[in-house]
């Protein structure tokens, strides 16, 4: 466990994809690791490798800091990984991290994938607010982008659309899209 290097960049999104494929943001591809400007950090658990030292990486937690708020912006645990205590660990790390700094608070928002919901509320996080977020794409059903956006700009036609809806709308929006998303928000102090 340490803090993110810019040469684990290759590793972290490795290890962010195949941690992601499996979830609702199985979609959610970067090609480069998002700035994490102090004092926000990321941190990595890594399997050592003899031959470089570098080593691969099989966890990854990304915290931005604003104010009094920190909150995850990437949280995520290679497949082959799993299970063993990384996410813990490096939740441990961030936490003593942000209690060093002051931070009184620290978030993280997630859609509905029941595992990781379990493991924010095993962690100590209480669900604290919520949305939904509202994809429409032509590619599932020809009609979902003209559903989403009644009035196109001038010579646009909408082939994806995605959107956030207050939850009050969930029934009426799962009727007329197939991926519909809640998303929460879990807080806790660190």
């Amino acid at each position: 466990m340490r803090g993110y290097e810019a040469a684990d960049e290759p590793s972290w999104l490795r290890c962010r994809v195949l941690a992601f494929l499996t979830t609702a943001y199985h979609d959610d591809v970067l090609r480069a690791r998002p700035a994490t400007p102090p004092p926000g950090f990321g941190l990595v658990a890594v399997e050592p490798e003899a031959r470089t030292g570098r080593g691969k990486v099989l966890g990854i937690l990304d915290v931005s800091v604003d104010g009094d708020l920190a909150t995850i912006d990437t949280v995520a645990v290679h497949p082959d990984h799993r299970r063993r205590g990384l996410g813990r660990q490096l939740l441990a790390e961030a936490r003593t991290r942000l209690r060093a700094a002051g931070v009184p608070a620290l978030d993280a928002w997630t859609r509905d994938d029941p595992d990781t919901l379990a493991w924010y509320r095993s962690q100590g996080f209480v669900e604290s607010d919520h949305y939904l977020h509202v994809y429409a794409n032509r590619y599932v059903d020809p009609g979902e982008p003209d559903r989403a956006v009644r009035t196109p700009a001038s010579g646009l036609r909408p082939v994806a659309v995605f959107a956030h809806a207050d939850l009050d709308r969930e029934a009426e929006l799962r009727r007329g899209f197939r991926r519909v998303h809640v998303c929460r928000r879990f807080s806790m102090a660190p």
